[in-house]
């Protein structure tokens, strides 16, 4: 009997140490292929400061730009949604519907550009323009309704202490831009590229080596699990065919009048997917799953079976991470006086 239980024992301890060796390596392939996000995104042209944060989170929800006075960034990027709207495509001011869907704005600020069709070169750009489509298309309008607001003018004051006019369109991109740049929602997925092998499940795990293996981190990479490329989205099969798509989008072929570029998108972040239906440039897709194996088939020619797309499914869900309480604190904007 004790010679049967040492043989388990010594069984049990091998599969053991299969098991962490087969571990071990899956970490170490996800580290040469992800790294854990930073604690914020740096940018040297708009360094960070906490005046010019404070300031740009009180703008991210001032409505009193738009021409109707009801729309602000927050009203597409709720963080309620984890920085989207839920809407297949969001309905801007007038009740002018937008041309896309309005991607999550959380860790959205270390992509290649901004925008589906990558027309806007970073948040600070892409801010500054959409001020354009606010109070009858007008940026002296956008100026002067803030300098008419005594808080406001001297919180762009705090901002940009060296400039001698603080209130302007740019330094309304550059406050923005510096809120949105501390969006950042470290998830399981960052404990376990840190090297805690118990961050994700058994399943997530088993999730992680199917999308290596799918080919999904061809696209899919880097820090934000996608965000650093454009592709064409329908290498196999037009999307539209899988997607039900009602209107078939030419991608950045619109900017740039490229054939190359016809049916091309920016490769959308990965992290809180899960979180951030529905899915795709025009949100055709509702179900994550769905999603999956929409891509599976039209960009690797790959007929994922339920079992594995349940796997990759759980490993997107890792990718859920968590907002500081400050990004979730609504801020008290400054009155008209």
């Amino acid at each position: 009997m004790k010679h049967i239980t040492l043989l388990a024992g010594v069984t049990l301890l091998l599969l053991s140490g299969v098991s962490h060796a087969a571990n071990s390596k899956l970490m170490q392939q996800a580290n040469r292929l992800f790294k854990p996000l930073p604690k914020v995104m740096q940018s040297e042209q708009n360094p960070i400061t906490p005046a010019k944060v404070k300031l740009g989170k009180m703008l991210f929800y001032e409505t009193r730009l738009s021409v109707d006075g009801t729309v602000s960034c927050e009203k597409c990027h709720m963080f309620s949604l984890y920085g989207t709207d839920g809407l297949q495509k969001s309905a801007a001011a007038d009740c002018k519907v937008a041309p896309r869907n309005a991607p999550t704005v959380l860790n959205a600020a270390d992509q290649i550009s901004e925008h589906w069709i990558g027309n806007m070169k970073n948040v600070e750009e892409q801010t500054s323009k959409a001020m354009s489509n606010m109070p009858n298309g007008n940026y002296t309008n956008v100026v002067a309704k803030l300098e008419v607001i005594k808080g406001y003018v001297k919180l762009f004051k705090d901002a940009f202490p060296q400039d001698k006019s603080p209130v302007s369109i740019k330094n309304i991109g550059l406050a923005i831009g510096a809120f949105e740049r501390t969006l950042v929602t470290p998830s399981p997925f960052d404990a376990y590229l840190r090297g805690d092998g118990h961050a994700l499940t058994r399943e997530q795990k088993e999730g992680l080596k199917t999308f290596i293996d799918t080919g999904c981190i061809h696209c899919h990479n880097g820090t934000y699990v996608g965000g650093g490329m454009y592709m064409k989205f329908g290498i196999f099969a037009p999307y539209w065919k899988y997607t039900k798509s009602k209107k078939i989008d030419k991608g950045r072929y619109e900017l740039t009048k490229n054939k190359a570029d016809l049916y091309v998108f920016k490769v959308p972040v990965l992290r809180n997917v899960a979180m951030t239906p529905p899915y795709f440039h025009d949100g055709s897709v509702n179900r994550l799953q769905d999603a999956v194996r929409i891509m599976a088939k039209i960009q690797l020619n790959k007929d994922l079976s339920n079992d594995d797309i349940k796997k990759i499914v759980s490993f997107l869900g890792s990718l859920t991470g968590t907002m500081s309480k400050d990004t979730l604190t609504v801020p008290v904007l400054p009155p008209l006086e």
